[in-house]
């Protein structure tokens, strides 16, 4: 089977992520750190030949999507399944608000998050089931082409447990990922290779979503890492 090469990517910031609201089926729009972050992205990208592009239908992905597809003749296609989680209940409501509104489900999210369900609203297994059939779905359908999909924070955490082979229990070891973070994964022969995981370098610190937010280091401090890592697990030329 010919090789298939998909770049999985995180949107640019959006409101929700910049006032701390939880946002996952909200629409919110892009800011105008979201903006640079998404120019810096296609800079990035600019030398990679990609084939189709496909979307989350929400503002903060598209509109990253298309920023990729600048000057390339491509069109972009727009998946409902690719979507964030639905958070229910939480939906706009302020990070700070949730753990004293529901602790138990809070709780929940921070420590056993495969065991999570929305109030109201979508639980982690049934995001991870979506990702999954999408993901496998569009890798199925462009065999021998590069691609790239333009989604959001939580499905990607789903989805990767999914490709590193991993039980969904071991959702809390995979790391949130910023802003415009690239992930790129090879499916050839039945099996998929996690080339490159997380990498937003392309921001610096300068343009980063996360690396001052004190959830962010918290989450770090938890997991036994000091600072910032912005660890790619394997470079290759050849994606530059």
């Amino acid at each position: 089977m010919s090789k298939i090469v998909v770049y999985l990517i995180r949107h640019a910031e959006a409101e929700g992520n910049f006032i701390r609201r939880f946002h996952g089926i909200t629409d919110s729009n892009v800011t105008e750190k979201g903006k640079l972050q998404a120019q810096k992205l296609a800079e990035r990208l600019k030398n990679v030949h990609f084939d189709v592009i496909y979307s989350s239908p929400l503002k903060r992905a598209f509109y990253t999507a298309s920023k990729i597809a600048e000057g390339r003749n491509i069109n972009i296609i727009v998946r409902e399944d690719l979507i964030e989680i639905n958070g229910g209940d939480w939906e706009d409501r302020c990070w700070d608000e949730l753990p004293l509104l529901y602790p138990v489900e809070y709780e929940i999210w921070e420590k056993m998050p495969h065991k999570h369900c929305m109030p109201n609203g979508e639980s982690m297994y049934e995001l991870y089931v979506r990702a999954k059939s999408a993901f496998e779905d569009i890798v199925k359908s462009n065999i021998g082409k590069t691609i790239c999909i333009v989604t959001h924070g939580t499905l990607i955490r789903a989805l990767l447990t999914y490709i590193k082979g991993c039980e969904f229990e071991k959702l809390n070891e995979i790391f949130w990922q910023d802003n415009t973070a690239i992930n790129i994964i090879e499916y050839k022969d039945g099996k998929y290779h996690l080339v490159v995981e997380g990498d937003w370098s392309h921001l610096g610190n300068e343009l980063s979503t996360i690396a001052y937010q004190d959830w962010w280091q918290q989450f770090l401090k938890e997991r036994g890492i000091e600072k910032q890592d912005l660890t790619i697990i394997e470079r290759r030329e050849s994606y530059e």
